[in-house]
């Protein structure tokens, strides 16, 4: 008598026992150093909220990619993997196979051998879609796995062909438009893309990110976020899912989801882990669908008070000097994404609005403020910014806060609110603070004005900050001290920091960020430089002559104390190191 192997065992407490023999995929992940056990803890706790497979799970969570899992799962099941690139270039037409139960159960044919059907499955470990090819095909099945995604792709191909021979795509104007509207809709309603769309928002506070971009390509819908200032990947959702993710998005924002070709704007409010978000979210149209990014505002994180963000106490002091003056300009300058509204708002913050009349002019309005009258800029209805201050200036206010100088007729009210006895507050996009007042003469204003009503300009960037977990010291050497003006701020033999990375930190080497500073006064000397028509450079120098530190020497003093890296401020400051 024969001992029968696994797959002729009938009954069904040794068949349970084999399963129980079989090594686990969280263990196998975990062996493989591609999670901790924690993530694992984590990802079954998220199994029984969201149901599903394990392997989904955890990459849903970011924890792992798709590939580990596959990989994992085929020496789990001992079934060989196969990658997209060894799919066959025509699907083996199969008697009784239908292209619905295909697409439904993630299954593509790949060859027809010796009488057997080779299948390409997402689920291999499932024995009802295995005997389903049996009995709709009467071959014997044998399964191999391969990623959910490249299944779709491939069984996707033949359908986006006939599309292309049949209209001009995603874009066409056809009568069945109204129709595919209704349809992106019902599938943005459906319960897998609302989840889907929720974890890729719930991630936001795990990673502390500041923006979600979903960006379409032939592959699918590319997943990314911005963490303190640099772009990570995240998931790739499959091409069928690409619309209905997005139009999911632009529903929750309240946008037309039948308007694919022109860009769109809107905003989500929703509630994360306990904590109210606010998404501004925007749309461009791309040659493969739309690309939406959601900027993230966390009212909980933003932390409107100077004295923590970063500010040197010399700075500081000079800073809240300029704040207190009843009249004058204050510019903050610097690219996007570099803090200065946040800095403006601490700055407001930080006034008295009981003892003073503060109005603002935004686009949009990012924050709001207790005490404070915000506007919201409206170009639709012509309520620009320049409209919008002429009217203010009939509301009798104290302080008036713009967004953003973008051009002369603003710039010049600006200045005329300034000199009939107004502080005036805004941003402008140059990379020096001196360059703020060549940017300032560009947009028309005279030579005289600006020194008769601008009183300083604060320069800014954000660095990340070293992880204090695991952060390591060491000595640059005297050469990188000299060629990098370190040896200004920190003597010889006193170590300095660089990034390594850790689980805090998710290998990154930083967690957080803080500001560097350049404060421009304008005092007499540089008045009568500035009448002179002196460009930035000179501005520059006079200023430094003055006391004045650039922003790359504001960053090597926070090298210095163990704030940052060399490396991290090499990569904010490159066109600051040699002005």
């Amino acid at each position: 008598m024969t001992t029968p192997s696994v797959t002729e065992t009938t009954d069904p407490v040794s068949a349970e026992t084999v399963l129980t023999l079989r090594p686990r995929l969280g263990e196998l992940l975990v062996q493989e150093g591609k999670v901790s056990a924690r993530d694992i803890e984590r990802a079954l706790l998220a199994q029984q909220e969201m149901g599903g497979l394990l392997g989904r799970v955890l990459v849903r969570l970011g924890l792992v990619s798709e590939i580990d899992v596959a990989q994992a799962l085929s020496r789990q099941l001992d079934i060989p993997f196969v990658a997209a690139d060894d799919f066959p270039e025509l699907m083996p037409e199969v008697e009784g196979l239908l292209p619905s139960f295909l697409q439904a159960n993630h299954v593509f044919p790949l060859a027809l051998r010796d009488g057997a059907l080779h299948v390409a499955m997402a689920t291999p470990q499932d024995p009802f879609v295995v005997k389903a090819l049996h009995l709709a095909t009467g071959r014997e099945v044998v399964p191999h796995l391969a990623l959910e995604s490249a299944i779709e792709k491939a069984l996707a191909e033949p359908i986006e062909e006939a599309q292309d021979e049949d209209d001009d795509g995603f874009f066409g104007d056809g009568a069945d438009g109204g129709d595919f509207v209704e349809h992106l809709k019902d599938l943005a309603s459906e319960a897998p893309v609302i989840r889907l769309v929720n974890s890729i928002i719930g991630r936001v506070t795990d990673l502390r990110a500041s923006d979600i971009h979903l960006e379409p390509f032939d592959d699918g819908l590319h997943v990314r976020y911005r963490v303190d200032g640099v772009i990570h990947r995240g998931e790739l959702v499959p091409p069928r899912l690409s619309a209905a993710v997005s139009s999911r998005v632009k529903l929750l924002a309240h946008l037309d989801i039948a308007e694919r070709r022109l860009p769109q704007d809107g905003r989500i409010k929703t509630r994360v882990k306990g904590r109210e978000l606010d998404l501004r979210v925007s749309t461009v149209p791309t040659v493969h669908g739309e690309s939406v990014v959601m900027r993230v505002l966390d009212r909980a994180s933003v932390r409107l008070n100077l004295d923590t963000m970063g500010f040197a106490p010399d700075t500081l002091s000079r800073f809240n000097e300029l704040l207190a003056r009843p009249h004058g300009i204050l510019l903050v300058t610097g690219p996007t994404g570099s803090g200065k509204t946040t800095t403006l708002y601490a700055a407001l913050s930080k006034i008295d609005s009981e003892a003073n009349k503060i109005i603002t002019v935004e686009d949009p309005v990012e924050y709001q403020l207790e005490g404070i009258n915000q506007i919201q800029v409206h170009p639709q209805i012509n309520l620009t910014f320049a409209n919008a201050l002429r009217s203010i200036l009939r509301q009798d206010p104290d302080i008036i806060m713009i967004g953003e100088m973008r051009d002369g007729e603003t710039a010049q009210i600006a200045v005329q609110s300034a000199l009939t006895g107004h502080l005036v507050l805004s941003t402008l996009h140059t990379n020096t603070a001196a360059g703020a007042v060549v940017r300032m003469q560009d947009m028309g204003v005279e030579s005289y004005l600006i020194t008769s009503s601008v009183n300083g300009v604060l320069a800014q960037r954000l660095v990340r900050t070293l992880c204090s977990h695991c952060k390591e010291p060491y000595e640059p050497g005297q050469h990188v001290r000299e060629s990098s003006g370190l040896s200004r701020f920190s003597e010889v033999g006193r170590p300095i920091y660089r990034a390594v990375g850790c689980d805090q930190c998710r290998q990154t080497g930083y967690r957080g960020r803080t500001g560097i500073h350049e404060l421009f006064v304008l005092d007499e000397p540089m008045r009568r430089a500035i009448i002179d028509g002196r460009d930035a450079n000179a501005l520059h120098a006079l200023a430094s002559q003055s006391g004045m530190l650039s922003l790359h020497e504001d960053g090597l003093r926070k090298v210095a104390g163990g704030v940052t890296s060399l490396d991290e401020l090499a990569r904010v400051t490159q066109d600051q190191s040699d002005a």
